[in-house]
């Protein structure tokens, strides 16, 4: 049974005004602990991050009044009843105490029993398209700055999380959140919503906002956090499993970080464990995520997949896509062996990996993977668009490292495969291209083994030093032939023609330099190295 949410919509509407009034945003708790305090705190360390408060407050760069209400929401530590009433007021603090968000601690002191968390985003929607935006009032008005209101953070109190936990805004939830596109959308559906990190981090892009989530604790922590963020008007959370809260209906954007952790089926924690085994949590939502996408739409899930030996990773996961109406780009981003990944999610559940508990879970989960025959765990990004036709499947390795938002990516990447798909081998070699400003040539040499000295060419390589960083070896003459595409220029087929009388091939050498240059550019297309001229230009 799901156990009392220890939050109201009430006391969070009024933490988040408190908060925001003392300048708590994110922003604001940075400036407060200072540089190496916000460092110890992103590291989940709350007792050095206290350590450098104190520090701040000597120096008299944050106030005693700051201070208190930053130890006792953000840093997690108890307070005594008459400092934190000095913080918020007696007000706040009984709402806080008749719900369960404050509670008396052993020694007489008080403390925060849920994880509030300052985050800072676009404006919403609808002040930016001007529909609502007079109707927004207090908190409304400064859009940007919201808070995150969920469970406590295992990483900053004492404490193993229950089976009906509800975790913040993880690492998880951050790296999905980076992958999808921040243009304006109509609708979002976030299944799985948890306390609602998605609904709040696309509260700019989304007009209309809805969050499913199976647990009812979820749905209340989610709602919370809608309502203090003054979204409340535009936005629904629905208690149920899966998809079924909202069986018939459509929306042009999906997000999805849903419980898929790859183990037996049974739930030891409702935010990562669906009940069902293997990897059958992710084959269910991406099968059926398209369902529910208008045409056009697009899906931006978080998954997990099985590799065996006897399937490659690339076919199991698009087995599980419809044969019509979805354009999938699934991008492996790591791959652990079994024990390693029983290992990390055991730690993240607070287990002691000494511990006797330890030992039998990993027993018992290693010998199902093993008896399943699997040799690995696979985790990455599942991109879908709904299509009209058959469905377009591209799964690729995805190991490389990269710091820009993949959001951006991601959106560029669709236009790039709506593009080729719409080409012919004619097409693509009558269109004209450019070179991506950022594509960066490298000529690699290795030792020369013939003469045993000095070094030979082996290869040039070209990279993009933007965004995912993809690269490709190619040849000289590839290169040759990139380094002359101009938006303005001659057609690709043309391009070649030139580059092989150029090097003095006769007609039929020409004709399957061109036939090759078709396949090549059909490939830095799609990895967004080469543009077509028809699409927008890329900002450099």
């Amino acid at each position: 049974m799901t156990s009392l949410t220890p939050i109201s919509t009430e006391f969070a509407t009024a933490i988040s005004q408190q908060l925001r009034g003392l300048g708590l945003t994110e922003a604001g708790v940075r400036a407060a602990l200072g540089a190496e305090g916000w460092a110890a705190l992103l590291r989940r360390e709350p007792a050095a991050a206290d350590w450098h408060l104190h520090r701040q407050v000597a120096a008299d760069a944050t106030s005693q009044q700051v201070a208190t209400a930053l130890r006792a929401v953000i840093l997690r530590q108890p307070v005594t009843e008459a400092d934190l009433e000095a913080a918020f007021g007696p007000e706040l603090v009984g709402l806080g105490a008749d719900c369960g968000a404050i509670a008396r601690t052993a020694d007489g002191a008080v403390r925060i029993t849920v994880n509030v968390q300052p985050m800072t985003v676009g404006a919403p929607a609808d002040a930016q398209a001007g529909g609502q935006a007079g109707e927004q009032t207090g908190a409304q008005a400064d859009a940007s700055d919201y808070f995150l209101f969920s469970d406590q953070d295992a990483a900053l109190a004492e404490f193993v999380p229950d089976a009906d936990h509800v975790p913040g805004a993880g690492q998880a939830s951050l790296t999905l959140a980076d992958s999808v596109p921040t243009t304006p959308t109509a609708s979002l559906l976030d299944v799985g919503c948890g306390s609602g990190v998605q609904m709040l981090l696309q509260a700019g892009q989304c007009a209309q906002l809805t969050g499913i989530d199976v647990s009812q604790r979820a749905v209340d922590y989610a709602t919370a956090t809608m309502q203090a963020a003054g979204l409340s008007h535009r936005s629904r959370v629905l208690a149920g499993s899966w998809f079924e809260p909202v069986a018939g209906e459509k929306f042009t954007r999906i997000v999805a970080n849903p419980p898929f952790v790859v183990g037996p089926p049974k739930v030891e924690h409702v935010y990562r464990d669906s009940g069902l085994g293997l990897d059958e949590a992710s084959r269910l939502v991406v099968s059926q995520a398209a369902d529910y996408l208008t045409p056009g739409g697009t899906a931006h899930l978080l998954a997990s997949w099985v590799h065996v030996a006897e399937q490659a990773w690339q076919q199991r996961v698009a087995s599980w896509l419809p044969a019509e109406g979805v354009r999938a780009w699934v991008l492996q981003r790591d791959v652990a062996d079994p024990a390693l990944y029983v290992g990390t999610w055991l730690r993240d559940e607070s287990i002691d990996p000494r511990s006797q508990v330890a030992r039998e879970r990993t027993q018992e989960w290693l010998d199902y993977l093993y008896a399943h025959d699997v040799d690995g765990i696979g985790f990455g990004f599942i991109v879908l668009q709904a299509i009209s036709g058959p469905s377009e499947v591209v799964c690729e390795e995805f190991d490389q490292p990269y710091t820009d938002p993949l959001g951006t990516e991601v959106a560029e990447y669709l236009l790039r495969a709506d593009w080729l798909a719409k080409q012919t081998s004619d097409s693509v070699g009558a269109a004209r291209y450019q070179l991506r400003p950022t594509v960066a040539r490298e000529n690699v040499a290795v030792m020369d083994t013939d003469t045993g000295m000095g070094f030979a060419p082996q290869v040039v390589r070209l990279t993009r030093m933007d965004g995912p960083r993809w690269s490709h070896d190619v040849d000289e003459l590839t290169a040759a032939l990139v380094a002359g595409l101009r938006p303005d220029g001659l057609p690709l087929d043309e391009v070649a023609a030139l580059l092989g009388y150029s090097q003095g091939l006769d007609d039929d050498g020409v004709a399957a330099l061109a036939n090759a240059a078709r396949g090549v550019i059909v490939d830095l297309v799609r990895h967004g190295l080469v543009l077509p001229a028809e699409i927008s230009e890329v900002q450099e």
